[in-house]
């Protein structure tokens, strides 16, 4: 299996031993989870949940671009939220980005996100549509 390495400077650098993305075969690209990471500082973006799901969405879409993909090629979402009582904001702002057929998703609420932000979007994609 060959599997290719995705890094772009559009989002943010990993913070630990991991690629922002990964693309498998030629056909398919996984993203690693993001956060509110604002891609020129490193740092966290503060705010609500709608301001931190934006920012989280710009990087896992930057990487999708990277990988020759897009949020029209997204089949599946994973959402980590630290307070399910913001899901409704949280939804408001995902449909913003996914405004046409809406990819399978999974929501669940965890104790704690990296860097103490209130969500993290991962994505898989298909590359060339």
């Amino acid at each position: 299996m060959s599997n290719q390495k995705i890094f772009t400077e559009k989002a943010p650098k990993p913070i630990g031993p991991y690629s922002q993305g990964i693309v498998v075969e030629g056909k398919f690209v996984y993203t690693a989870g993001q956060v509110a990471i604002d891609p020129a500082t490193n740092l966290p973006v503060q705010g609500d949940i709608k301001v931190q799901t934006r920012q989280v969405l710009k990087n896992v879409e930057a990487i999708l671009s990277a990988a020759g993909a897009s949020m029209n090629s997204v089949f599946k979402t994973t959402v980590f939220m630290k307070d399910l009582n913001d899901f409704g904001a949280m939804n408001e702002v995902y449909a913003e980005f996914f405004s046409g057929s809406a990819p399978a998703r999974s929501t669940v609420e965890v104790a704690r996100l990296p860097r103490d932000m209130k969500v993290e979007i991962e994505a898989v994609a298909v590359i060339g549509k």
